[in-house]
């Protein structure tokens, strides 16, 4: 196990606090630079508050906190094979292809990266559990992947350039039977709902204007279900190491 079992705290650094960091990305959430900041104490006082029901949260990384984030990783599991890509081609997470590659003629930045990332990204998976707590929480169906990994070969195969779901990005659904257009207008609403509480607890975006914060597709984009992603980290939060393809390289 990663964790040691010391107190962490504001002021400290290392690989423990990136850890941490990216497990609780979907608790408030900020960079995981391995620093304990203040932004770092908010998301663990968030946990202590809403998942383990703490009323005085102290924002430091006690036993008692660290086993609770155990808990969390281990009560919300994730089913890979429904992440992996439909392609037939690659091994569900691409091939690694396009290193250094972006789409000819657009800018050079991560929309339009072309690289296969080797997996999904471990922070936007730890955002999806939270999503998994809150939705329980506040009486939403629990919601399931409808979207994982698309690699170059499905985006070829599916006439569509996008390079989000090489590994920085999952949709979601809040599943409900529809059999009329007024059932569709119901998920509709009901997902802008959920995406305004994932505003709240995940300090995600609408859109992507500011760079190093999760982002979601508005509403005219994604109508019934809704998309995650990270697109707009800068390139040192999106290195091949963050990036896993199973239950146990996320959780150990």
């Amino acid at each position: 196990m990663l964790f040691s079992g010391k107190i962490l705290k504001q002021g400290d650094a290392g690989v423990e606090i990136e850890e941490l960091q990216i497990r609780l990305a979907g608790f408030g959430g900020t960079i995981w630079s391995g620093n304990f900041g203040p932004n770092t104490k908010k998301q663990v006082m968030q946990f202590q508050k809403d998942y383990i029901g703490d009323g005085v949260p102290s924002g430091v990384v006690d036993l008692k906190t660290l086993r609770n984030i155990i808990t969390f990783t281990e009560e919300f599991n994730i089913d890979f094979n429904k992440l992996k890509c439909p392609c037939g081609k690659c091994n569900g997470f691409g091939l690694g292809k396009y290193k250094n590659v972006y789409i000819p003629s657009k800018p050079k930045i991560e929309a339009y990266y072309m690289y296969e990332y080797p997996g999904i990204h471990k922070a936007i998976l730890y955002a999806y559990k939270a999503c998994m707590f809150y939705a329980k929480k506040y009486g939403f169906p629990l919601p399931v992947i409808n979207c994982g990994y698309r690699c170059s070969a499905n985006n070829i195969q599916n006439k569509r350039s996008s390079t989000n779901h090489c590994g920085k990005a999952i949709d979601i659904d809040l599943p409900m039977v529809k059999k009329t257009e007024k059932d569709n207008q119901i998920d509709t609403d009901r997902c802008n709902t959920f995406r305004t509480k994932m505003i709240e607890f995940g300090n995600f975006q609408i859109g992507w204007s500011n760079s190093n914060q999760k982002s979601l597709e508005p509403e005219n984009i994604a109508p019934t279900w809704i998309h995650m992603d990270i697109r707009n980290y800068e390139s040192k939060y999106l290195l091949d190491r963050f990036f896993v393809k199973s239950n146990d390289e996320l959780n150990k």
